[in-house]
């Protein structure tokens, strides 16, 4: 009987726990006012866009919804064709503070995107509208205020390759796109190559893969496509400098030969031939020390002449140490100005009147860099 009175009571307890949590339920409020007015940027506000330039920005600001229970309302930007309904945004983006703010900043990079999105080609001006999607919960609503903007997009690429590779018949990779030959990436958008050229014809690619994006110049400019650039003649060394972030070629041009250019002569003693890979090597290069009333002078450094000019590599240092002990960074090879003295490297003193053998590496994929091997 007392089991039974134990029971009897624990299930009453249970049955009112039931009640009382039937009675603290209530049905989730996903109510939210409509969106205020888009205060920035005015209405038909024209930007010309600089996507090259991090630092250029776009910031938007809107009124604040208001939830009917005082919960949290998230918030994204949205943006459309010119006459677009917002049914099928072409970009969304949440606001700042993760979605949190009413407002966001957006780059001219981002904004770039946006207007190839909205079908505004580079060198083109032409015309998105936008608006802010608030939501709570699984309730969204997008503002009855839209706004238009004109966007002036600059020549250029509104997503430029993170890679550029070179392929072709004319190249050292030959057709086989997996051999494609990788440019030096020098900033965000710009890229040079050292490599040679054959009869034949050669593309850009961002990938060494039949899926990448390919590319071609025409005279000055970089235009998306699959046509290809043709090559005539002998097998012969050059240098190609692209910026997509205009676009342009910046220079193609023959590197007709790499000379050893020795400081106290004025002059170079010996030259270089091209391998392959963007590399050159001498022959034997006889070495002597200039002999001055203080002593014997060794310093050297690179001379690379093309059809566009001669453009000298040597040390980032002004003034510069033996070689002796230094480590690898010690011979690496940056562009520097012709001074006859500075910037340049020493050759280690067991090379004074003996023969050299001098290499110079400017392939894409590590620092370019030379050797020099006393023979």
């Amino acid at each position: 009987m007392k089991n039974l009175k134990t029971i009897f009571a624990l299930m009453l307890l249970l049955s009112l726990a039931v009640v009382s949590c039937k009675k603290d339920e209530k049905d989730l409020n996903e109510n939210i006012s409509p969106i205020g007015a888009l205060s920035l940027p005015a209405n038909q506000a024209s930007i010309k866009l600089t996507p090259s330039n991090a630092a250029a920005t776009q910031q938007f600001k809107w009124t604040s919804a208001v939830p009917e229970d005082g919960g949290l309302i998230l918030y994204e930007v949205a943006f459309d064709k010119e006459g677009g309904n917002f049914s099928a945004p072409v970009f969304k983006v949440v606001s700042d503070g993760g979605g949190v703010q009413p407002q966001i900043t957006i780059s001219h990079k981002d904004l770039t995107k946006i207007a190839a999105l909205c079908g505004i080609n580079s060198s083109s001006t032409g015309k998105v509208n936008w608006t802010v999607i608030a939501s709570k919960a699984s309730n969204k609503k997008t503002g009855q205020d839209i706004r238009t903007l004109q966007l002036e997009r600059p020549a250029g690429f509104a997503e430029v390759p993170t890679e550029l590779y070179l392929t072709g018949s004319a190249s050292e990779g030959g057709d086989d796109v997996s051999k494609a030959v990788k440019f030096k990436k020098l900033e965000d958008g710009v890229f040079e190559l050292y490599t040679s050229l054959k009869a034949g014809t050669y593309s850009l690619t961002d990938k060494p893969a039949l899926a990448g994006r390919k590319f071609f110049a025409e005279g000055a400019s970089i235009k998306e496509g699959t046509s290809t650039i043709t090559v005539t003649g002998n097998v012969k060394a050059y240098y190609l400098k692209y910026d997509f972030n205009v676009a342009s070629v910046i220079e193609v041009s023959e590197v007709q030969s790499v000379g050893l250019y020795m400081s106290a002569y004025g002059n170079e003693i010996g030259q270089l031939n091209y391998t392959s890979a963007g590399t050159w090597a001498s022959g034997a290069i006889p070495v002597v020390f200039y002999q001055f009333s203080w002593g014997r002078d060794e310093r050297y450094k690179f001379a690379i002449h093309t059809s566009s000019g001669i453009k000298y590599m040597g040390s980032s240092n002004v003034n510069n140490v033996s070689p002796v002990g230094q480590a690898a960074s010690y011979f690496y090879l940056n562009t520097v100005t012709n001074d006859q003295w500075n910037n340049t490297y020493k050759f280690n003193p067991s090379a004074d009147n003996k023969s050299i053998k001098a290499t110079v590496n400017l392939g894409a994929s590590s620092p370019y860099t030379h050797t020099i091997v006393t023979q």
